[in-house]
């Protein structure tokens, strides 16, 4: 009777439904989004509204964790360090991977190696903002003869060492001969405060958060970094039109996992990602934050990874720029 049985109990364990069930396919637990700075800025909104659609469209939680600090590098560290199992992801951007890694020796972690890059997201532009109650500047030749005629090189704030506004404030003294003193924040939500009350008298920082207080006056736009005019603010300029073809610097968001990250789940996440920048609503949200959405796969993502870390990271240590 025994050996009748075993036969038929086989062929029940190859049922594809048991199959099914035994490998439930990723994910099957909530799914933490490491966020490399504050609450509040477009990274951290970015993230949240992935997780929302992420938790909506896969079948389980997706929770963001905010861990700022030293350019981007203790989130991406914290998440090279996780198991490839895909409950640990990275809302990675320009900061962690292509700017502050020539700035902080000894990181622990490569920026090619030591992720998975999943899913390009798009990216947003740098402005160069002043507050007109200190700088009676309204455009760059007016700007550049203030900056020149001050006793001491005047303060600018950026979101941090590291991040794409610092990166682009050096290149724009040493292009233009400019001295200026640098103040990192810890974030956007953290800078603009002392920005509008005159801390701090100019900024270079992500567009979204200074158009509302450019319209209303309290703020003045002199230019943005990317190639062409934002959608956000197309009455700024861009430092390319201002005869500044060089200075061209975008904050990029993307989905990162940690190395090694199986197939599987790379293209799952990268399935539901692409889904979710088709979709109205997270278009019109990463509009209102200037990132157009421009999604790229892994192998497009990795390759623009590798050439943003060899051409911006290559000339940050040709421009001896330092975290200070």
């Amino acid at each position: 009777m025994q050996r009748r049985r075993l036969p038929a109990l086989a062929a029940t364990l190859c049922l594809p439904g048991l199959q099914a069930r035994g490998q439930a396919p990723w994910p099957t637990r909530p799914v933490r989004i490491l966020v490399t700075f504050p609450p509040g800025g477009s990274s951290d909104i970015t993230a949240r509204l992935l997780a929302e659609h992420y938790s909506a469209t896969l079948g389980q939680r997706f929770v963001v964790e905010n861990r700022a600090g030293a350019g981007g590098t203790i989130a991406a560290l914290a998440l090279s360090r996780e198991a490839p199992d895909g409950y640990n992801l990275l809302l990675s951007n320009s900061a962690p991977i292509t700017t502050s890694p020539p700035l902080y020796p000894n990181l622990g972690y490569d920026p090619q190696r030591s992720f998975t890059h999943v899913t390009f997201i798009g990216a947003a532009p740098i402005a160069l903002v002043v507050n007109p109650a200190f700088i009676p500047a309204a455009e760059l030749p007016s700007l550049l003869a203030w900056m020149r005629a001050q006793p001491s090189p005047p303060a600018y704030g950026s979101s941090g060492a590291g991040a794409v506004g610092h990166i682009l404030a050096e290149m724009f003294q040493r292009r233009l001969g400019i001295a200026l003193s640098h103040v990192p924040y810890r974030g956007s939500a953290a800078l603009l405060p002392d920005l509008l009350n005159g801390q701090v008298p100019l900024a270079f920082d992500t567009l979204p958060h200074y158009v509302e207080h450019v319209a209303a006056g309290r703020l003045r736009g002199i230019a943005v970094s990317s190639p062409e005019r934002n959608p956000m603010a197309p009455a700024l300029p861009t430092l390319r039109e201002l005869g500044q073809p060089e200075l061209v610097a975008l904050n990029w968001v993307g989905i990162s996992g940690p190395a090694g990250l199986p197939p599987a789940i790379v293209e799952r996440l990268d399935a539901a990602t692409q889904a979710g920048l088709r979709t109205e609503q997270v278009a019109r949200r990463l509009a209102e934050h200037a990132i157009t959405p421009t999604p790229l796969g892994p192998a497009a993502f990795t390759a623009f990874v590798e050439r943003d870390v060899r051409e911006i990271g290559g000339m940050i240590r040709a421009l001896g720029i330092t975290a200070g």
